[in-house]
C-alpha cells in the first residue's frame, strides 16, 4: 500500500488531542505517518501530541500556513489534511487507495470524505446530506471533509494560500479546474460543538454570508474577523 501522510493543524487542542491521536495509531502501525502542525498552542497540545506522532512542528498561526510546514515535512505519496476535531473512518487508507487503483489517467488525483456532524440537534444531519450533495455538485471540498491530495498535485497549485479563511475552497477550487475529485461515501465524523453552541440555523446563515462574501470578492482577512477566528496576532 502506498504511504499516506495526515497532517493535523492544531491550536489550544489539548481536549481532544490525545483522542484524536490515539484513533490514529492503526494507521501509523500500518506505516503511515502523523504529522501535528501547531500554530502556537499554550494549553500542553504538543507536549499531548509529541508521544502519539510522527513528527510534531511549530508553524505560523494558521490553518494554511500550519498545514502548508506540514506538507513540507510529508514523506508520503498521497496528503490527507485533518482538523483535530473530525475523526477518520476505519480503514481509511484502504478507502483512498482502493479508489486509486481503479485506473485514474490524470497524474493529479485528489478528493475527500462525506461528513457526519456529531451532535443532537436533529438539522445536524440535514446540513450534513446538503454539505455532501453540494461538493458533490460543485466539485468543491471543505476542510471539516478531510481533503486528500497527492503529493505532485498539492505541489502543482501552489499549496494552501496564505489566507485565514476559505483556504480549503480555494485549494479544491484550483484542483477540480485539473480533475474531478473523488468523493467517498463513507464518513469522517466531525464534532458539531461548534454548531451547537453558537446556534444550528444562525451558524448556518453566518457561513452562507460569509461564503457569499468571499465569492464576491470580499478580503479573507475581514471574513475571518467577523467569523471569530483571528489566526495571527496582529
Amino acid at each position: 500500500m502506498p504511504h499516506l501522510s495526515i497532517i493535523i493543524p492544531t491550536l489550544n487542542e489539548a481536549e481532544g488531542i490525545t483522542h484524536l491521536l490515539n484513533s490514529l495509531l492503526p494507521l501509523r502501525q500500518r506505516g503511515h505517518e502523523i504529522i501535528v502542525a501547531d500554530g502556537g498552542s499554550q494549553d500542553g497540545t504538543v507536549a499531548l501530541a509529541r508521544p502519539l506522532a510522527d513528527w510534531v512542528i511549530e508553524a505560523p498561526r494558521g490553518r494554511a500556513a500550519q498545514m502548508n510546514a506540514g506538507a513540507m515535512l510529508a514523506t508520503g505519496e498521497m496528503l490527507l489534511f485533518l482538523h483535530a476535531d473530525t475523526q477518520l473512518p476505519e480503514r481509511a487508507d484502504e478507502l483512498i487507495f482502493e479508489h486509486l487503483s481503479h485506473g485514474h489517467t490524470t497524474a493529479l488525483v485528489w478528493g475527500r470524505f462525506d461528513v457526519r456532524i456529531a451532535g443532537t440537534h436533529p438539522l445536524l444531519n440535514v446540513i450534513a446530506w446538503f454539505m455532501n450533495h453540494r461538493s458533490r455538485w460543485t466539485g468543491i471540498a471543505t476542510g471539516d471533509q478531510a481533503i486528500f491530495v497527492c503529493r505532485e498535485g498539492f505541489q502543482a497549485v501552489g499549496g494552501f494560500p496564505d489566507i485565514p479563511l476559505m483556504e480549503d475552497i480555494v485549494l479544491s477550487t484550483k484542483l477540480k479546474a485539473i480533475s474531478a475529485p473523488i468523493c467517498l461515501k463513507t464518513p469522517v465524523t466531525t464534532s458539531g460543538r461548534r454548531w451547537e453552541q453558537h446556534g444550528v440555523c444562525s451558524t448556518l446563515l453566518k457561513m452562507w454570508r460569509l461564503r457569499l462574501a468571499f465569492f464576491l470578492g470580499a478580503d479573507p482577512s475581514r471574513l475571518a474577523k467577523a467569523y471569530g477566528y483571528a489566526p495571527r496576532e496582529q
